[in-house]
Protein backbone atom coordinates (compact mmCIF):
# COMPACT_ATOMS: atom_id res chain seq x y z
CA UNK A 1 0.00 0.00 0.00
CA UNK A 2 1.36 3.44 -0.96
CA UNK A 3 1.32 5.73 2.07
CA UNK A 4 1.35 9.49 1.28
CA UNK A 5 4.69 11.08 2.15
CA UNK A 6 5.71 14.76 2.00
CA UNK A 7 8.87 16.50 3.20
CA UNK A 8 9.90 20.01 4.22
CA UNK A 9 13.42 21.13 5.03
CA UNK A 10 14.13 24.39 6.80
CA UNK A 11 17.22 26.07 8.27
CA UNK A 12 16.72 27.86 11.57
CA UNK A 13 19.32 30.50 12.53
CA UNK A 14 18.77 30.56 16.29
CA UNK A 15 17.09 29.00 19.29
CA UNK A 16 14.39 31.68 19.06
CA UNK A 17 13.61 30.57 15.51
CA UNK A 18 13.45 26.95 16.71
CA UNK A 19 10.98 27.97 19.41
CA UNK A 20 8.87 29.79 16.82
CA UNK A 21 8.75 26.64 14.68
CA UNK A 22 7.71 24.69 17.78
CA UNK A 23 4.94 27.21 18.38
CA UNK A 24 3.72 26.73 14.81
CA UNK A 25 3.81 22.96 15.27
CA UNK A 26 1.74 23.26 18.44
CA UNK A 27 -1.12 24.85 16.49
CA UNK A 28 -1.06 22.01 13.95
CA UNK A 29 -1.18 19.18 16.47
CA UNK A 30 -4.36 17.34 17.45
CA UNK A 31 -5.25 14.47 19.80
CA UNK A 32 -4.06 11.15 18.41
CA UNK A 33 -1.05 12.64 16.62
CA UNK A 34 2.43 11.20 16.93
CA UNK A 35 5.38 13.56 16.49
CA UNK A 36 8.59 11.54 16.20
CA UNK A 37 11.59 13.74 17.04
CA UNK A 38 15.01 12.38 16.04
CA UNK A 39 18.57 13.70 16.02
CA UNK A 40 21.92 13.38 17.74
CA UNK A 41 22.49 14.03 21.43
CA UNK A 42 22.44 17.77 22.10
CA UNK A 43 20.73 18.66 18.82
CA UNK A 44 17.73 20.22 20.56
CA UNK A 45 15.06 17.50 20.55
CA UNK A 46 13.94 18.15 24.12
CA UNK A 47 14.04 21.92 23.61
CA UNK A 48 11.69 21.56 20.63
CA UNK A 49 9.30 19.29 22.56
CA UNK A 50 9.39 21.62 25.58
CA UNK A 51 8.46 24.62 23.42
CA UNK A 52 5.55 22.72 21.86
CA UNK A 53 4.21 21.70 25.27
CA UNK A 54 4.53 25.21 26.71
CA UNK A 55 2.68 26.65 23.74
CA UNK A 56 -0.15 24.14 24.12
CA UNK A 57 -0.26 24.90 27.85
CA UNK A 58 -0.31 28.66 27.25
CA UNK A 59 2.46 28.96 29.85
CA UNK A 60 5.98 29.96 28.78
CA UNK A 61 7.30 29.12 32.24
CA UNK A 62 5.76 25.65 32.60
CA UNK A 63 8.31 23.20 33.99
CA UNK A 64 8.94 20.58 31.29
CA UNK A 65 11.88 18.41 32.38
CA UNK A 66 13.55 15.96 30.06
CA UNK A 67 11.91 12.53 30.49
CA UNK A 68 15.26 10.75 30.00
CA UNK A 69 14.94 8.92 33.32
CA UNK A 70 11.17 8.76 33.78
CA UNK A 71 10.94 7.88 30.06
CA UNK A 72 7.39 9.22 29.83
CA UNK A 73 5.60 12.26 31.18
CA UNK A 74 1.88 13.06 30.71
CA UNK A 75 0.61 16.66 30.65
CA UNK A 76 -3.11 17.34 31.09
CA UNK A 77 -3.36 20.52 29.02
CA UNK A 78 -6.42 22.73 28.34
CA UNK A 79 -7.21 21.45 24.85
CA UNK A 80 -6.03 17.83 25.13
CA UNK A 81 -3.42 15.73 26.97
CA UNK A 82 0.15 15.47 25.69
CA UNK A 83 2.57 12.60 26.26
CA UNK A 84 6.28 13.47 26.17
CA UNK A 85 8.41 10.34 25.87
CA UNK A 86 12.17 9.78 25.68
CA UNK A 87 12.94 6.22 24.63
CA UNK A 88 16.76 6.47 24.77
CA UNK A 89 16.95 4.00 27.69
CA UNK A 90 14.34 1.60 26.30
CA UNK A 91 15.87 -1.68 25.13
CA UNK A 92 12.86 -3.88 24.41
CA UNK A 93 9.26 -3.40 23.32
CA UNK A 94 8.19 -5.17 26.50
CA UNK A 95 9.69 -2.30 28.53
CA UNK A 96 7.67 0.16 26.51
CA UNK A 97 4.50 -1.82 27.12
CA UNK A 98 5.22 -1.92 30.86
CA UNK A 99 5.43 1.88 30.85
CA UNK A 100 1.78 2.00 29.80
CA UNK A 101 2.60 3.49 26.37
CA UNK A 102 -0.62 2.47 24.66
CA UNK A 103 -2.88 3.55 27.52
CA UNK A 104 -1.18 6.92 28.00
CA UNK A 105 -1.20 7.78 24.28
CA UNK A 106 -4.89 7.01 23.76
CA UNK A 107 -6.61 10.31 22.95
CA UNK A 108 -3.40 12.29 23.49
CA UNK A 109 -0.83 13.91 21.25
CA UNK A 110 2.51 12.12 21.60
CA UNK A 111 5.93 13.77 21.31
CA UNK A 112 8.51 11.02 21.26
CA UNK A 113 12.29 11.40 21.26
CA UNK A 114 14.41 8.50 19.96
CA UNK A 115 11.34 7.14 18.17
CA UNK A 116 13.23 4.34 16.46
CA UNK A 117 13.18 2.47 19.79
CA UNK A 118 9.37 2.14 19.51
CA UNK A 119 9.65 0.02 16.37
CA UNK A 120 6.29 -1.41 15.25
CA UNK A 121 4.47 0.32 18.13
CA UNK A 122 4.94 3.65 16.35
CA UNK A 123 1.86 4.29 14.25
CA UNK A 124 2.27 4.70 10.51
CA UNK A 125 0.58 8.10 10.28
CA UNK A 126 2.96 10.51 11.95
CA UNK A 127 5.12 13.58 11.60
CA UNK A 128 8.84 12.82 11.67
CA UNK A 129 11.25 15.60 12.63
CA UNK A 130 15.01 15.21 12.38
CA UNK A 131 17.19 17.92 13.95
CA UNK A 132 20.88 18.40 13.32
CA UNK A 133 23.29 21.16 14.28
CA UNK A 134 24.65 23.21 11.37
CA UNK A 135 27.82 24.94 12.65
CA UNK A 136 28.94 25.43 9.05
CA UNK A 137 26.10 27.94 8.67
CA UNK A 138 26.74 29.79 11.91
CA UNK A 139 26.49 29.42 15.70
CA UNK A 140 23.11 28.14 16.85
CA UNK A 141 21.98 27.17 13.34
CA UNK A 142 20.02 23.97 12.89
CA UNK A 143 18.75 22.02 9.92
CA UNK A 144 15.24 20.67 10.42
CA UNK A 145 13.99 17.92 8.14
CA UNK A 146 10.29 17.08 8.46
CA UNK A 147 8.41 14.23 6.83
CA UNK A 148 4.65 13.90 6.92
CA UNK A 149 3.50 10.30 6.57
CA UNK A 150 -0.09 9.28 5.83
CA UNK A 151 -2.57 11.96 6.86
CA UNK A 152 0.33 14.12 8.00
CA UNK A 153 1.52 14.50 4.39
CA UNK A 154 -1.18 17.04 3.58
CA UNK A 155 -1.02 18.61 7.03
CA UNK A 156 2.70 19.23 6.70
CA UNK A 157 2.13 21.05 3.42
CA UNK A 158 -0.57 23.06 5.17
CA UNK A 159 1.87 23.92 7.95
CA UNK A 160 4.41 25.02 5.36
CA UNK A 161 1.83 27.22 3.66
CA UNK A 162 0.89 28.84 6.99
CA UNK A 163 4.55 29.55 7.70
CA UNK A 164 5.01 31.20 4.29
CA UNK A 165 1.81 33.26 4.58
CA UNK A 166 2.64 34.62 8.03
CA UNK A 167 6.25 35.39 7.14
CA UNK A 168 5.20 37.29 4.02
CA UNK A 169 2.53 39.26 5.92
CA UNK A 170 4.87 40.28 8.72
CA UNK A 171 3.29 37.98 11.30
CA UNK A 172 6.02 35.35 11.37
CA UNK A 173 7.04 36.31 14.91
CA UNK A 174 3.52 36.88 16.21
CA UNK A 175 2.25 35.42 19.44
CA UNK A 176 -0.42 32.88 18.55
CA UNK A 177 -3.51 32.01 20.59
CA UNK A 178 -6.13 29.40 19.71
CA UNK A 179 -9.67 30.78 19.43
CA UNK A 180 -12.61 28.59 20.32
CA UNK A 181 -14.37 28.27 16.98
CA UNK A 182 -17.92 27.58 15.89
CA UNK A 183 -19.57 24.25 15.23
CA UNK A 184 -17.80 23.87 11.90
CA UNK A 185 -14.45 22.30 10.98
CA UNK A 186 -12.81 25.69 10.50
CA UNK A 187 -10.21 26.80 13.03
CA UNK A 188 -9.02 30.22 14.10
CA UNK A 189 -6.05 31.82 15.84
CA UNK A 190 -5.44 35.33 17.12
CA UNK A 191 -1.99 36.60 16.14
CA UNK A 192 -0.54 39.45 18.18
CA UNK A 193 2.37 41.70 17.26
CA UNK A 194 3.53 45.05 18.62
CA UNK A 195 1.49 46.99 16.06
CA UNK A 196 -1.78 45.13 16.59
CA UNK A 197 -3.42 41.81 15.91
CA UNK A 198 -5.02 39.73 13.19
CA UNK A 199 -7.00 36.51 12.85
CA UNK A 200 -5.68 33.47 11.03
CA UNK A 201 -8.61 31.58 9.54
CA UNK A 202 -7.93 28.01 8.42
CA UNK A 203 -10.36 26.09 6.25
CA UNK A 204 -8.64 23.78 3.75
CA UNK A 205 -10.91 22.74 0.88
CA UNK A 206 -12.42 19.28 1.29
CA UNK A 207 -15.50 17.31 0.39
CA UNK A 208 -17.90 16.95 3.27
CA UNK A 209 -18.75 13.28 2.89
CA UNK A 210 -20.03 10.74 0.40
CA UNK A 211 -22.79 11.50 -2.12
CA UNK A 212 -26.22 11.04 -0.55
CA UNK A 213 -28.63 12.11 -3.28
CA UNK A 214 -28.29 12.53 -7.04
CA UNK A 215 -24.53 12.00 -6.69
CA UNK A 216 -24.24 15.13 -4.53
CA UNK A 217 -22.98 15.43 -0.96
CA UNK A 218 -24.96 17.05 1.83
CA UNK A 219 -22.78 20.17 1.58
CA UNK A 220 -23.34 20.46 -2.16
CA UNK A 221 -27.11 20.16 -1.80
CA UNK A 222 -27.22 22.55 1.16
CA UNK A 223 -24.92 24.98 -0.70
CA UNK A 224 -22.23 25.06 1.97
CA UNK A 225 -18.96 26.77 1.05
CA UNK A 226 -16.27 24.26 0.11
CA UNK A 227 -13.45 26.81 -0.35
CA UNK A 228 -12.40 30.24 0.91
CA UNK A 229 -13.50 32.10 -2.25
CA UNK A 230 -17.04 32.79 -0.95
CA UNK A 231 -15.69 34.39 2.25
CA UNK A 232 -13.33 36.60 0.25
CA UNK A 233 -16.06 37.64 -2.19
CA UNK A 234 -18.67 38.37 0.50
CA UNK A 235 -16.21 40.20 2.75
CA UNK A 236 -15.26 42.56 -0.04
CA UNK A 237 -18.87 42.91 -1.18
CA UNK A 238 -20.10 43.81 2.30
CA UNK A 239 -17.25 46.22 2.96
CA UNK A 240 -17.87 47.97 -0.36
CA UNK A 241 -21.44 48.64 0.83
CA UNK A 242 -20.42 50.14 4.15
CA UNK A 243 -20.71 47.12 6.44
CA UNK A 244 -18.06 45.96 8.93
CA UNK A 245 -16.87 42.68 7.49
CA UNK A 246 -13.20 41.89 8.24
CA UNK A 247 -10.61 43.31 5.90
CA UNK A 248 -8.52 40.60 4.25
CA UNK A 249 -4.81 41.23 4.79
CA UNK A 250 -3.40 38.20 3.04
CA UNK A 251 -4.69 34.98 1.50
CA UNK A 252 -3.59 31.59 0.23
CA UNK A 253 -6.82 30.33 -1.29
CA UNK A 254 -5.28 27.07 -2.50
CA UNK A 255 -4.39 26.18 1.08
CA UNK A 256 -7.56 27.59 2.61
CA UNK A 257 -5.77 30.26 4.62
CA UNK A 258 -6.82 33.84 5.30
CA UNK A 259 -5.20 36.47 7.46
CA UNK A 260 -8.01 38.88 8.31
CA UNK A 261 -8.81 41.92 10.43
CA UNK A 262 -9.35 41.28 14.13
CA UNK A 263 -12.73 42.79 15.02
CA UNK A 264 -12.28 42.03 18.72
CA UNK A 265 -14.33 39.97 21.14
CA UNK A 266 -17.19 42.21 22.29
CA UNK A 267 -20.53 40.66 21.38
CA UNK A 268 -24.17 41.71 21.45
CA UNK A 269 -24.99 40.06 24.79
CA UNK A 270 -24.01 40.29 28.44
CA UNK A 271 -24.56 38.53 31.74
CA UNK A 272 -24.72 34.91 32.83
CA UNK A 273 -26.76 33.48 31.26
CA UNK A 274 -26.18 35.72 28.27
CA UNK A 275 -28.95 38.21 27.51
CA UNK A 276 -29.39 40.46 24.45
CA UNK A 277 -28.35 44.10 24.84
CA UNK A 278 -31.15 46.22 23.36
CA UNK A 279 -28.98 48.88 21.72
CA UNK A 280 -26.86 46.27 19.96
CA UNK A 281 -29.76 44.15 18.73
CA UNK A 282 -31.40 47.30 17.37
CA UNK A 283 -28.19 48.04 15.47
CA UNK A 284 -28.12 44.45 14.18
CA UNK A 285 -31.69 44.69 12.84
CA UNK A 286 -30.80 48.02 11.23
CA UNK A 287 -27.97 46.30 9.35
CA UNK A 288 -30.52 43.89 7.86
CA UNK A 289 -32.83 46.77 6.92
CA UNK A 290 -29.94 48.51 5.16
CA UNK A 291 -28.86 45.32 3.41
CA UNK A 292 -32.36 44.37 2.28
CA UNK A 293 -33.28 47.81 0.93
CA UNK A 294 -30.52 48.10 -1.65
CA UNK A 295 -29.89 46.35 -4.96
CA UNK A 296 -27.39 43.53 -4.54
CA UNK A 297 -25.53 41.78 -7.36
CA UNK A 298 -25.81 38.00 -7.90
CA UNK A 299 -22.02 37.66 -8.29
CA UNK A 300 -18.98 39.26 -6.61
CA UNK A 301 -15.30 39.54 -7.57
CA UNK A 302 -12.79 37.30 -5.82
CA UNK A 303 -9.70 38.33 -7.78
CA UNK A 304 -9.03 40.08 -11.10
CA UNK A 305 -11.16 38.37 -13.78
CA UNK A 306 -12.49 35.89 -11.20
CA UNK A 307 -16.09 36.17 -9.95
CA UNK A 308 -18.03 34.18 -7.38
CA UNK A 309 -21.70 33.62 -8.32
CA UNK A 310 -23.71 33.55 -5.08
CA UNK A 311 -25.83 30.36 -5.13
CA UNK A 312 -29.62 30.38 -4.73
CA UNK A 313 -31.15 29.17 -1.50
CA UNK A 314 -33.34 26.74 -3.41
CA UNK A 315 -35.96 24.21 -2.40
CA UNK A 316 -33.50 21.30 -2.34
CA UNK A 317 -31.26 23.16 0.11
CA UNK A 318 -34.14 24.01 2.45
CA UNK A 319 -35.45 20.43 2.37
CA UNK A 320 -32.12 18.68 2.96
CA UNK A 321 -31.57 20.95 5.97
CA UNK A 322 -35.02 20.21 7.38
CA UNK A 323 -34.41 16.47 7.02
CA UNK A 324 -31.61 16.72 9.59
CA UNK A 325 -34.44 16.54 12.11
CA UNK A 326 -35.37 13.08 10.83
CA UNK A 327 -31.83 11.81 10.35
CA UNK A 328 -30.29 13.04 13.61
CA UNK A 329 -32.75 14.55 16.09
CA UNK A 330 -35.30 11.71 16.06
CA UNK A 331 -32.60 9.05 16.67
CA UNK A 332 -31.20 11.31 19.40
CA UNK A 333 -34.62 11.19 21.08
CA UNK A 334 -34.68 7.42 20.49
CA UNK A 335 -37.80 7.68 18.36
CA UNK A 336 -38.79 4.82 16.12
CA UNK A 337 -37.37 5.25 12.58
CA UNK A 338 -39.74 6.99 10.20
CA UNK A 339 -41.11 4.94 7.36
CA UNK A 340 -40.73 6.18 3.79
CA UNK A 341 -44.31 7.45 3.67
CA UNK A 342 -43.92 9.63 6.79
CA UNK A 343 -40.68 11.09 5.44
CA UNK A 344 -42.30 11.90 2.12
CA UNK A 345 -45.26 13.57 3.86
CA UNK A 346 -42.72 15.65 5.82
CA UNK A 347 -40.93 16.66 2.60
CA UNK A 348 -44.14 17.36 0.73
CA UNK A 349 -45.54 19.50 3.56
CA UNK A 350 -42.36 21.52 3.77
CA UNK A 351 -42.26 21.81 -0.03
CA UNK A 352 -45.73 23.35 -0.08
CA UNK A 353 -44.89 25.64 2.85
CA UNK A 354 -41.69 26.97 1.31
CA UNK A 355 -43.08 27.81 -2.12
CA UNK A 356 -44.40 31.26 -1.19
CA UNK A 357 -41.18 32.61 0.41
CA UNK A 358 -39.16 31.21 -2.49
CA UNK A 359 -41.37 32.88 -5.08
CA UNK A 360 -41.01 36.40 -3.68
CA UNK A 361 -38.19 38.92 -3.38
CA UNK A 362 -34.72 37.60 -2.68
CA UNK A 363 -31.59 39.15 -1.19
CA UNK A 364 -28.23 38.11 0.21
CA UNK A 365 -28.90 35.68 3.06
CA UNK A 366 -25.84 35.71 5.34
CA UNK A 367 -27.31 32.53 6.83
CA UNK A 368 -25.67 32.54 10.26
CA UNK A 369 -26.69 36.02 11.32
CA UNK A 370 -26.92 35.48 15.08
CA UNK A 371 -25.10 36.41 18.27
CA UNK A 372 -22.02 34.13 17.95
CA UNK A 373 -21.15 35.77 14.63
CA UNK A 374 -21.90 39.42 15.43
CA UNK A 375 -19.51 41.76 17.24
CA UNK A 376 -20.01 45.19 18.78
CA UNK A 377 -17.54 47.81 17.53
CA UNK A 378 -18.18 50.73 19.87
CA UNK A 379 -15.49 52.89 18.30
CA UNK A 380 -17.32 52.92 14.96
CA UNK A 381 -20.54 54.69 14.03
CA UNK A 382 -23.92 53.74 12.61
CA UNK A 383 -24.21 50.46 10.75
CA UNK A 384 -20.47 49.87 11.10
CA UNK A 385 -20.88 49.23 14.82
CA UNK A 386 -21.94 45.65 13.96
CA UNK A 387 -19.02 43.43 13.00
CA UNK A 388 -19.96 40.57 10.67
CA UNK A 389 -18.40 37.09 10.74
CA UNK A 390 -19.06 33.62 9.32
CA UNK A 391 -20.88 34.58 6.13
CA UNK A 392 -19.09 32.26 3.70
CA UNK A 393 -22.24 30.12 3.32
CA UNK A 394 -24.28 33.13 2.15
CA UNK A 395 -26.94 32.52 -0.50
CA UNK A 396 -29.57 34.47 -2.39
CA UNK A 397 -32.91 33.80 -0.77
CA UNK A 398 -35.79 35.06 1.41
CA UNK A 399 -34.91 38.19 3.46
CA UNK A 400 -36.89 36.81 6.41
CA UNK A 401 -34.28 34.10 6.97
CA UNK A 402 -31.62 36.30 8.57
CA UNK A 403 -34.23 38.16 10.60
CA UNK A 404 -35.35 34.80 12.03
CA UNK A 405 -31.70 33.83 12.65
CA UNK A 406 -31.19 36.93 14.77
CA UNK A 407 -34.47 36.94 16.69
CA UNK A 408 -34.70 33.17 17.26
CA UNK A 409 -31.11 32.84 18.42
CA UNK A 410 -30.30 29.23 19.30
CA UNK A 411 -27.81 30.22 22.01
CA UNK A 412 -29.47 33.30 23.52
CA UNK A 413 -33.07 33.69 24.58
CA UNK A 414 -34.68 36.63 22.79
CA UNK A 415 -37.84 37.63 24.65
CA UNK A 416 -41.13 37.77 22.78
CA UNK A 417 -41.34 41.49 23.60
CA UNK A 418 -37.96 42.21 21.99
CA UNK A 419 -38.85 39.98 19.05
CA UNK A 420 -42.05 41.93 18.35
CA UNK A 421 -40.36 45.31 18.75
CA UNK A 422 -37.52 44.45 16.39
CA UNK A 423 -39.84 42.84 13.84
CA UNK A 424 -41.90 46.03 13.86
CA UNK A 425 -38.77 48.13 13.48
CA UNK A 426 -37.66 46.00 10.54
CA UNK A 427 -41.11 46.28 8.91
CA UNK A 428 -41.07 50.07 9.31
CA UNK A 429 -37.63 50.35 7.77
CA UNK A 430 -38.58 48.19 4.81
CA UNK A 431 -41.87 50.07 4.31
CA UNK A 432 -40.16 53.47 4.30
CA UNK A 433 -37.82 52.28 1.57
CA UNK A 434 -40.57 50.53 -0.40
CA UNK A 435 -44.28 51.32 0.17
CA UNK A 436 -45.12 48.02 -1.57
CA UNK A 437 -43.55 46.09 1.30
CA UNK A 438 -46.25 43.83 2.81
CA UNK A 439 -45.78 43.35 6.60
CA UNK A 440 -48.34 40.55 6.85
CA UNK A 441 -46.70 38.59 4.06
CA UNK A 442 -43.28 39.16 5.63
CA UNK A 443 -44.58 37.93 9.00
CA UNK A 444 -45.79 34.71 7.37
CA UNK A 445 -42.39 34.24 5.73
CA UNK A 446 -40.68 34.99 9.04
CA UNK A 447 -42.41 32.16 10.90
CA UNK A 448 -41.77 29.77 8.00
CA UNK A 449 -38.06 30.61 8.00
CA UNK A 450 -37.97 30.40 11.80
CA UNK A 451 -39.61 26.98 11.80
CA UNK A 452 -37.27 25.67 9.09
CA UNK A 453 -34.20 27.01 10.87
CA UNK A 454 -35.27 25.59 14.26
CA UNK A 455 -35.95 22.23 12.58
CA UNK A 456 -32.50 22.25 11.03
CA UNK A 457 -30.75 23.32 14.23
CA UNK A 458 -32.31 20.54 16.31
CA UNK A 459 -30.82 18.11 13.81
CA UNK A 460 -27.45 19.88 13.73
CA UNK A 461 -27.13 19.93 17.51
CA UNK A 462 -27.96 16.22 17.69
CA UNK A 463 -25.39 15.54 14.93
CA UNK A 464 -22.73 17.58 16.74
CA UNK A 465 -23.29 15.42 19.81
CA UNK A 466 -23.44 12.03 18.13
CA UNK A 467 -21.05 12.36 15.20
CA UNK A 468 -18.63 15.08 16.27
CA UNK A 469 -18.40 14.50 20.03
CA UNK A 470 -19.62 18.02 20.92
CA UNK A 471 -22.35 17.48 23.53
CA UNK A 472 -22.31 21.11 24.71
CA UNK A 473 -24.89 22.06 22.08
CA UNK A 474 -27.54 19.78 23.60
CA UNK A 475 -28.19 22.34 26.35
CA UNK A 476 -29.65 24.73 23.75
CA UNK A 477 -32.23 22.31 22.38
CA UNK A 478 -35.08 23.35 24.72
CA UNK A 479 -34.70 26.97 23.61
CA UNK A 480 -34.78 25.97 19.94
CA UNK A 481 -37.81 23.76 20.59
CA UNK A 482 -39.65 26.69 22.16
CA UNK A 483 -38.95 28.85 19.11
CA UNK A 484 -40.21 26.04 16.89
CA UNK A 485 -43.35 25.59 18.98
CA UNK A 486 -44.13 29.30 18.78
CA UNK A 487 -43.78 29.43 15.01
CA UNK A 488 -45.97 26.37 14.52
CA UNK A 489 -48.88 28.26 16.07
CA UNK A 490 -49.08 30.42 12.94
CA UNK A 491 -52.10 29.45 10.80
CA UNK A 492 -49.95 28.97 7.70
CA UNK A 493 -48.05 26.16 9.47
CA UNK A 494 -51.08 24.13 10.58
CA UNK A 495 -50.15 21.10 8.46
CA UNK A 496 -46.59 21.10 9.77
CA UNK A 497 -47.80 21.49 13.35
CA UNK A 498 -49.93 18.38 12.95
CA UNK A 499 -47.02 16.36 11.54
CA UNK A 500 -44.64 17.46 14.31
CA UNK A 501 -47.22 16.70 17.00
CA UNK A 502 -47.55 13.14 15.70
CA UNK A 503 -43.86 12.41 15.04
CA UNK A 504 -41.46 14.64 16.98
CA UNK A 505 -40.98 14.44 20.77
CA UNK A 506 -39.68 17.53 22.57
CA UNK A 507 -36.18 17.53 24.04
CA UNK A 508 -35.94 16.89 27.79
CA UNK A 509 -36.84 19.91 29.95
CA UNK A 510 -38.39 21.81 27.04
CA UNK A 511 -41.16 24.08 28.17
CA UNK A 512 -44.50 23.69 26.42
CA UNK A 513 -45.66 27.18 25.44
CA UNK A 514 -49.30 28.13 25.84
CA UNK A 515 -50.82 27.87 22.34
CA UNK A 516 -51.45 31.33 21.00
CA UNK A 517 -51.19 33.13 17.74
CA UNK A 518 -47.84 34.91 17.64
CA UNK A 519 -47.88 38.68 18.05
CA UNK A 520 -46.22 39.65 14.79
CA UNK A 521 -46.43 42.95 12.86
CA UNK A 522 -49.50 42.21 10.75
CA UNK A 523 -50.71 45.82 10.98
CA UNK A 524 -49.56 48.87 9.13
CA UNK A 525 -45.88 49.69 9.71
CA UNK A 526 -46.72 53.16 11.06
CA UNK A 527 -48.25 51.50 14.14
CA UNK A 528 -45.01 49.90 15.32
CA UNK A 529 -44.55 49.70 19.06
CA UNK A 530 -40.77 50.00 18.79
CA UNK A 531 -39.54 53.05 20.73
CA UNK A 532 -36.09 52.99 19.15
CA UNK A 533 -34.67 55.79 16.96
CA UNK A 534 -34.82 55.86 13.18
CA UNK A 535 -32.94 53.02 11.44
CA UNK A 536 -29.99 54.07 9.29
CA UNK A 537 -31.13 52.46 6.06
Amino acid sequence: MNVPHKTWEIVLPSEVATQELARDLAFAIAPGDVIAIGGDLGSGKTALARAVIRTLAGDDCLEVPSPTFTMMQVYELPRFPVVHADLFRVNTLAELSELGWEEASSGAAVLVEWPEKAGPLLQTERLEIHIELAPDLGPGHRRIQMAGIGGWAGRLMQLRAEHALLEAAGYGHAKRAHIQGDASTRSYERLSIEDGSAILMKAPASRDGPPIRQNRTYGEIAKLAQTMEPFVALSRGLRARGFSAPEIYSADLNSGLLLIEDLGTTGLTSGDPQQPIDERYIAAIDVLIALHTQPLPPALPVAPRVEYPIPRYDLDAFLIEAELLIDWYLPHRKSAPLDATSREIFRATWRDTLLDPLNHSATWVLRDYHSPNLLWLSEREGLQQIGLLDFQDALIGPPAYDVASLLMDARVTVSEKMEVQLLSRYAMGRYRADPNFDPAQFAAHYVIMGAQRATKILGIFARLDKRDGKPQYIQHMPRVWNYLSRTLEHPSLAALKSWYAANVPPPPEAATPVPQEPELPFGEPEQSAAPAPEPEA
